[in-house]
């Protein structure tokens, strides 16, 4: 009964150290000899050592296979969410070149809504220095205006220097009409003074 008792604790203490399926055929194959001798022992009953270390490795393998179930289970868990993890990582990278893409049209539309923009204020700089179609006309009127009055200032210089140009006209007449009575009557007394002088 001792030894009984020493070999199952033997069997719990490999249970507690081999946890992670290592040995597994090994402990089948023990298992097989340990069944195959106690089925060719004389005498064999539950109660020998022997059916129960059988017992014991049968406890054993069965727990390494639901240890290996389970770990197996774990995993094809694990690769589910790192299948999962992958397929929102990869649709992660497809939203962020979406955005990027977005982005770059929006920059490139602020850019050009930017330099419009600047256009516009150049524009507005100029048009702001001349002055509006109100000013241009009344200033064009006042143009207009100066320019008649300039026009019948002109026009009046012109008939005054035409009436100038006559009386002036007149004035010449006048006086070479009056140098020519001059000479006449010089002439005349001329003639008077020799006819005066001959007489005497």
């Amino acid at each position: 009964m001792a030894a009984s008792m020493s070999d199952d604790d033997i069997i719990r203490k490999r249970l507690l150290i081999d946890g992670d399926g290592i040995g597994d055929d090994k402990r089948i194959s023990t298992l097989m000899k340990t069944f195959m001798k106690w089925c060719n022992a004389p005498g064999s009953d539950e109660d020998s050592a022997t059916y129960q270390r059988m017992l014991a490795q049968l406890a054993q393998c069965e727990h390494a296979m639901e240890k290996t179930q389970l770990i197996h289970g774990m995993n094809t868990h694990e690769i589910n969410n790192y299948e999962q993890l992958y397929t929102d990582i990869e649709q992660s990278i497809e939203d962020a070149h979406t955005k990027i893409g977005d982005c770059k049209q929006e920059l490139q539309h602020a850019k050009r809504v930017r330099k419009n923009r600047q256009e516009y204020d150049a524009l507005a700089k100029v048009i702001q220095q001349h002055p509006d179609r109100q000013q241009t006309m009344r200033r064009l009127e006042e143009l207009q205006k100066e320019l008649k009055t300039l026009k019948d200032s002109r026009e009046g210089l012109e008939a005054k220097m035409e009436m100038r140009q006559k009386q002036f006209h007149v004035l010449v007449t006048s006086i070479h009409e009056l140098q020519a009575m001059l000479e006449d009557e010089k002439d005349e007394d001329e003639e008077e003074q020799m006819e005066t002088g001959s007489s005497t």
